[in-house]
């Protein structure tokens, strides 16, 4: 199949290309031209445009007979939180990004229903090798831990998130592609963990110490204020904002069943899988242990 994927030179879409590719289909990655695109296989085609740009769109997408659009603005807080919504077109969110997602839903369930063949993917918190962008936030997290930035626990240990490998998610993907019934949607989760039992497990995976301390949220939350508005001042995004602690307050714990169900999903264990990751992390010289 011809296929075109968004967001094609991110953490996921990077992945995602490559197995394409891998799997013999052709494939055409649609990027912006300030975006490194020397990741991707010789074999991929590149489309330049931009995702607000419908021309570009309509061009990179021309004799495609599948879009996987994995394109977004994954930051939990962002100066013009109008790239949100610009890019993902009642209730309280605990951040921008979740708002835009709840938004991109609702449109991609009324194209649905008006006959567009569109298959709905949720992954969980992404984990495992590959490009640290804000969207690979358990190995920048980890990054920090191992060096002792980040001394302690994140919280108290009530936070629940799915967390899936990045490569179960690409082939939670392929396998939609394949399997996925138009109009559904499917969860492409993993095992339902805090923060604090990944601290945990990546210290025994290390045989290293595990934090002897909780630092409480709302601690947190203030370093996320300030890094806000430092943020304001360099430009620079920070790791940390007061919409991530919003995040982390509430309990985020899913079945990935019907994905295992109909697309033959099989996410790794988290000892496996951060294992490697720990281990990618230890070769690239970004922790020590």
């Amino acid at each position: 199949m011809r296929v075109v994927v968004t967001g094609a030179t991110g953490y996921l879409g990077g992945r995602l290309c490559a197995a394409l590719a891998a799997a013999g289909h052709a494939v055409r990655a649609f990027a912006r031209r300030s975006s490194d695109a020397s990741g991707l296989p010789a074999s991929v085609e590149l489309a330049y445009g931009d995702v607000t740009d419908e021309g570009s769109l309509a061009t990179a997408f021309d004799g495609c007979d599948a879009v996987f659009h994995v394109a977004a603005a994954v930051e939990p807080w962002l100066p013009d939180p109008s790239v949100f919504t610009t890019r993902h077109q009642e209730k309280t969110f605990c951040s921008e990004y979740e708002k835009s997602k709840v938004l991109a839903d609702r449109i991609a369930l009324q194209a649905a229903a008006e006959g567009v063949p569109i298959t709905i993917l949720y992954p969980g918190v992404i984990y495992g090798p590959g490009k640290l962008t804000t969207g690979n936030i358990v190995s920048r997290i980890l990054i920090e831990r191992f060096n002792w930035r980040l001394p302690g626990y994140i919280g108290d240990g009530y936070d629940r998130e799915s967390f899936c490998h990045v490569d179960d998610i690409v082939n939670g993907h392929i396998a939609a592609m394949e399997k996925g019934r138009p109009g559904e949607r499917y969860l492409l989760t993993g095992e339902n963990l805090s923060f604090k039992q990944i601290f945990d497990m990546a210290a025994n995976i290390t045989n290293t110490k595990a934090p002897l301390f909780h630092v409480p949220l709302w601690l947190i939350e203030i370093y996320g204020w300030i890094s806000v508005f430092i943020s304001h001042i360099t430009g620079n995004l920070p790791l940390i904002s007061y919409p991530t602690v919003r995040v982390l307050r509430h309990q985020w714990a899913y079945s990935c069943d019907k994905a295992k169900r109909e697309l033959g999903y099989s996410p790794r264990n988290l000892t496996e899988g951060l294992s490697e990751m720990l281990l990618w992390l230890k070769d690239e010289k970004l922790i020590k242990f």
